[in-house]
């Protein structure tokens, strides 16, 4: 017969459930938006090569001298080449994480997604779903900055956070050795540390999209929290 205690932890389970199926429907859906938007880029390459194929083919029947089937073959096989040469080429550069700083602040949010989805398979399991939320908070700020002065106090924190602290929080962890990771040291461990790490910084950016959204700039700029985070040391 089920106790109080399993009916609590039943409670606690299903709870947790909820949160984490709330967070992979959103994410499910970003995925989906950036494969749909990947594919559009491909098609619009592949539209634009195979065009001027097409015009400079026509072009030359008009101007020099007709194709015939050789040259209607060669330029058959143009449109194959070029079709399959863009379809395989990746649709964006990888992010340069060093060059994050550099990376104009409405774009900033979505670099540092897709810097984040690069590193997210190198981390342990159980703060993936942080990483996942993050993605989702930060694609939620992205037309927010569109308007905002790139020079003003409430961007530099902005730029701050998602553009230094998150990536050196990274960074600093996978620094660590792999035999490390789980080895407690000053009551935490590595990887316990990397969580409270994504999670303080989760929980940052949604604060500053509820001021931003607010036009509480001043709140924003005035806010003043450093990540403070240990490996095997201290690291600011």
């Amino acid at each position: 017969m089920p106790t109080d205690v399993d009916r609590e932890l039943n409670r606690i389970g299903d709870t947790l459930n909820r949160v984490r199926s709330r967070t992979d429907v959103a994410v499910s859906g970003r995925n989906r938006q950036h494969r749909e938007a990947e594919v559009v880029r491909r098609l619009g390459r592949i539209a634009v090569a195979d065009g001027a194929i097409l015009v400079g083919a026509i072009a030359f029947a008009l101007i020099v001298s007709p194709l015939g089937i050789m040259g209607a073959m060669l330029v058959g096989l143009l449109l194959i080449a070029a079709t399959i040469f863009f379809a395989a080429l990746p649709a964006s550069a990888p992010v340069n994480v060093e060059k994050l700083a550099e990376i104009p602040l409405k774009a900033l949010p979505r670099s540092t997604e897709r810097w984040l989805e690069t590193q997210r398979p190198a981390l342990p399991s159980p703060v993936r779903g942080l990483v996942d939320s993050i993605g989702v908070k930060l694609e939620t700020l992205t037309p927010q900055l569109a308007t905002l002065d790139e020079n003003s106090p409430a961007a530099m924190e902005v730029r701050k956070l998602v553009g230094e602290q998150l990536p050196e929080l990274l960074k600093g962890y996978g620094r660590v050795p792999e035999p490390l990771r789980r080895v407690e040291r000053n009551g935490l461990t590595p990887d316990q540390q990397l969580a409270q790490g994504l999670q303080l910084i989760d929980d940052e950016i949604a604060e500053m999209t509820a001021q931003l959204a607010q036009g509480d700039l001043d709140a924003l700029a005035t806010r003043g929290r450093y990540l403070q985070i240990k490996y095997q040391g201290e690291e600011g």
